[in-house]
């Protein structure tokens, strides 16, 4: 039988034998495959694994490759590769993986009934560890599950020293815990478990200075106390505290019979839709759980004001009563009460919990410590639910929590409580937006389905502002019904107007109020974060930047850190990328209102800053994409603004393909702030990430307000520019006669200018609309006065480019010798001068001409250089037109499916970015299948 070992250095055995697994880079694919062996794995992600964004060229051949030597490699000895739908499966067979074992045994062991029986699964599965996980392979991806095994070791490892110190057998513990408690000098749960076994040992004083040099290292590390948890048994151990001693291991007596039941849930919320994936994590968690001798199970439940976390847990609550016949204790924490209530505090929500327990005032302790010691004392073996409503933090959540898994405790907090994860191994459920099916039931429940039904635009438009917020929408709804005779419509009229929809987000009540909801949570903000939020409200696009953001609010990204992360644990911000934020559209108008309320030109400077972050950025990324384009010298940044360095050509691209939406929005900020230069430059900067990506609309629009700002600036230079940029964009999208008229306007504008290089550079974009429209001659003849244009002036990057147009019409016009001269002296240019786009170019014209003279072999080797040249900077365009000619290149060469693969590819580019080529590739698709003989004319 195999075995498989990830814990340590990855190797295979077999009958005591290991089994060959190749080099590193294939057991990575290995390792990928086991990690999640019985679940398909797309290749996509199999690449991401592997080599992160580093894929190698032809990197799914490579993949491939691995696979099937994998393959031979495993399948002698019962191990199968196997391809489904969705991707690839590593089929065990009766072969074993020591990680999924170690995983099977600790969750055993934490299942166990009583810790006798546990300790051996947990010392078997740790002894399944051989070294650091995964030695010797590395990705970023594997980099994250290394983390993740130690972290699952270390976790294992604790639980194994709990069940120890449970069963009297501190002794046994303590040289191990020593080691651990210098390593981890921070960790609470390590020195807890120190001072037990010292206390124990007979060695309190030792207990006692552990804990305060513990107490010392977090006030002089991260400026905090530590933890209830480690306070409390401090406490203990000073008082002597009987239960300290070596436990009685019989289980737990239950709470004797005269303890009352609580019922102190909330009533049932009658409306609830959506949330099945948490309402699943529920049962899961509770259904996995032994309350013999697991941990408690608890449940932080997050998100913004409104999100209905509230909602969800009593949803939840109610429907699971059978599982709590002990009980449900409640209470609202009153973290953040919208009619300004301090936080309930911990002591106080105690005392209540004990009344509802039943204790009798006599029978209560004066000191705090000993209520909450009563408290647990009373639930300990009982199986209740505890709900604790609105909390402002993990330390006041964390004082009421229970010691007895019996237990399971829902919390509800507008912070993210990492706390109580990293201390009580709390699970942390952050609630996001209703989609539209489960808001759009919701609206139904409040207004009725008979009168959604009849006005679906009136609901869409609802839907829309409130944008999937369940407080906003039970808020309309609640309108809605108030005015039962009315249409819906008039409602949706009303909230369309931005600035005033916050204002119709009212039914009246501070619970009621979407408004009143966000500002609890902005009252809490400090200073510096409350101006980030405003700020961050008015910045354009979806989402924005790390980098942008301190542009806004004229900070260093290093200052800004800990903010985000502020606003963050509030819910007010998300971040669904490393480094990208974004806020729902109902916050972002709430921090425009306090903006405009708050600042005095209602943030309109910071505004320019990010649109002057924009530009500088942009420029720079655009000189990345193309160095022989012109530069553009933008207008001066104001003081505050550090454009965002990017290294290459492809952190330019990525760069322009993550912030396209934002850009645009910048565009259109400066043009209504009166800033025209701008957006001149941000268009003018945009347009080559436009052309390689085929962005045509957003090109054509954009050059139209470039056109619009340059006219109004009175610059006419900035005006021609336009044109031909225009007249470029036009023609790619086969507007031929549209494109020409634009060419035509800036050919007389430079004209008139006297600018000779951007005469030659109109008189190329001519030259190929000319082609297009069939006129060769007319081409030709442009293209040969702009090669003049670029001898006269010394332009290299532009007589190489137009040497390419000259040497691609005499193709068109039968010229084929006179053809190659001019494409073989295109490339030796290009190549002189480090033109790699300008060098692809011309390779494919270089291709075409061999191809027409039928030296189909000399052809295709052309096609290739160009189409490894051209993906290397991510030219969609180009790549398209390459493919096409290779396409027919290889059915020149009688090789049918070599056509058909190149074809299929071009025509996936082609209809994802609309070029003018696909119906012709369509075409020639249908009529390979058909056998059509006329196909073999290449592409023009």
């Amino acid at each position: 039988m195999l075995e498989f070992r990830l814990l340590g250095t990855l190797e295979a055995r077999a009958g005591g034998r290991s089994v060959a697994l190749g080099h590193a880079r294939q057991k990575c694919v290995l390792a990928a495959l086991l990690i999640d062996a019985g679940r398909p794995l797309p290749a996509d992600r199999l690449l991401r694994r592997v080599w992160d964004d580093r894929a190698p060229h032809r990197g799914r051949d490579t993949l491939y490759a691995y696979l099937s030597r994998l393959r031979r490699g495993l399948e002698p000895h019962g191990v199968r590769l196997v391809r489904r739908s969705g991707g690839y499966v590593i089929d065990l067979g009766e072969a074993t993986v020591d990680l999924h074992r170690f995983r099977h045994l600790v969750a055993r062991a934490r299942a166990a009934t009583d810790d006798r029986s546990a300790l051996p699964l947990f010392e078997e599965a740790l002894g399944l560890w051989q070294g650091e996980p995964l030695a010797g392979l590395d990705s970023t991806w594997l980099h994250t599950v290394r983390e993740r095994l130690r972290a699952e070791h270390w976790a294992a490892e604790l639980d194994r020293t709990d069940a120890l110190l449970r069963t009297g057998r501190h002794g046994e513990c303590l040289p191990d815990l020593s080691v651990r408690a210098e390593r981890h000098p921070l960790d609470e749960r390590v020195a807890g478990q120190l001072m037990l076994a010292l206390y124990r040992g007979g060695r309190a004083a030792d207990a006692l200075a552990h804990y305060r040099h513990v107490r010392g290292r977090l006030a002089d590390e991260l400026g905090v106390d530590p933890g209830a948890p480690l306070r409390h048994l401090h406490q203990r151990i000073l008082t002597g505290d009987p239960a300290l001693a070596v436990p009685d291991p019989q289980p737990a007596a239950r709470a004797g019979a005269d303890v009352p039941t609580p019922r102190q849930l909330p009533a049932h919320p009658r409306w609830f839709t959506g949330r099945d994936q948490q309402l699943a994590e529920f049962d899961k968690a509770l259904d996995s759980s032994d309350p013999r001798g697991g941990s408690v199970v608890i449940f932080a439940v997050g998100g913004i004001g409104g999100i209905g976390k509230t909602r969800l847990v009593l949803h939840w609550a109610h429907q699971n009563l059978d599982r709590f016949p002990d009980g449900q204790l409640y209470v609202d924490l009153r973290g953040f009460d919208p009619s300004g209530e301090p936080p309930v505090a911990p002591a106080v929500a105690v005392r209540g919990f004990l009344d509802a327990l039943g204790v009798a005032s006599d029978s209560v302790p004066l000191d705090p410590q000993a209520q909450a010691g009563l408290y647990r004392s009373l639930v300990q073996g009982r199986r209740m639910l505890i709900v604790l409503d609105n909390a402002a933090d993990a330390e006041q959540a964390a004082a009421l929590l229970p010691g007895s898994a019996t237990c399971t405790v829902l919390i509800t907090s507008r912070r993210r409580l990492a706390g109580l994860a990293s201390a009580y191994g709390a699970r942390l459920l952050t609630l996001d937006v209703l989609t539209g099916t489960e808001a759009r039931e919701l609206l139904a429940h409040h207004v009725g389905h008979d009168r959604a039904a009849a006005e679906p635009e009136a609901v869409a438009g609802l839907l829309e502002h409130c944008a999937g917020l369940p407080l906003a929408i039970s808020v309309v709804g609640a309108r809605a019904a108030a005015h039962s005779a009315f249409p819906l419509a008039v409602l949706a009229e009303e909230l369309q107007d931005e600035s005033a929809r916050l204002d119709a987000l009212d039914a009246g009540d501070l619970t009621a109020n979407v408004r009143a909801a966000f500002t609890v949570s902005y009252n809490a903000l400090t200073v510096g974060a409350a101006e980030v939020f405003q700020l961050m409200g008015r910045a354009p696009g979806p989402e924005i930047g790390q980098a942008a953001i301190a542009a806004l609010v004229a900070r260093p990204v290093s200052a800004l850190r800990a903010t985000l992360r502020e606003l963050e644990n509030a819910h007010l911000v998300q971040q669904p990328e490393p480094g990208r934020y974004r806020l729902h559209d109902l916050a972002r108008l709430y921090a425009v209102e306090r903006a405009r309320t708050e600042r005095a030109d209602g943030g309109a400077e910071a505004l320019l800053r990010m649109v002057d972050f924009f530009l500088h950025t942009a420029c720079s990324a655009a000189q990345r994409l193309d160095p022989h384009r012109g530069g553009i010298r933008p207008v001066a940044a104001r003081p505050g603004v550090t454009p965002l360095p990017l290294a290459d050509r492809d952190a330019a691209l990525a760069w322009f393909t993550v912030e396209h939406p934002v850009l645009l929005s910048s565009i259109d900020l400066a043009v209504r702030s009166g800033h025209d230069a701008h957006a001149w430059q941000l268009a003018r900067a945009l347009e080559t990430f436009f052309d390689y990506r085929g962005h045509w609309h957003d090109w054509t629009t954009s050059q139209h307000i470039a056109l619009d700002a340059a006219r109004r600036l009175g610059n006419v230079s900035w005006e021609a520019a336009a044109h031909r940029s225009l007249g470029n964009v036009c023609t790619q999208t086969g507007r031929l006669d549209e494109g020409h008229a634009h060419f035509r306007h800036a050919l007389d504008l430079y004209g008139d200018l006297g600018d000779r290089d951007s005469q030659a550079h109109t008189h190329r974009g001519l030259g190929w609309v000319c082609n297009q429209q069939g006129r060769q001659r007319d081409a030709l003849d442009h293209a040969e006065q702009a090669l003049t244009l670029y001898r006269q002036t010394g332009h290299r990057p532009g007589q190489a480019k137009a040497l390419n147009n000259v040497g691609w019409l005499s193709i068109a016009l039968g010229d084929h010798r006179a053809a190659l001269d001019h494409c073989a002296q295109a490339v030796a240019l290009n190549q002189a001068i480090g033109d790699r786009h300008g060098e692809a170019g011309a390779w494919d014209s270089l291709g075409y001409a061999h191809h027409r003279l039928a030296e189909h072999t000399e052809a295709l080797d052309c096609y290739r250089r160009a189409l490894e040249l051209d993906r290397s900077f991510g030219d969609r365009y180009g790549e398209t037109e390459i493919l096409h000619h290779l396409g027919d290149t290889h059915l020149a060469l009688a090789d049918p499916q070599a056509a058909r693969l190149a074809w299929r590819h071009a025509l996936e580019i082609a209809e994802e970015i609309g070029h003018p080529a696909t119906a012709e590739l369509r075409g020639k698709l249908s009529g390979l299948l058909q056998g059509r003989p006329d196909l073999t004319e290449p592409a023009r």
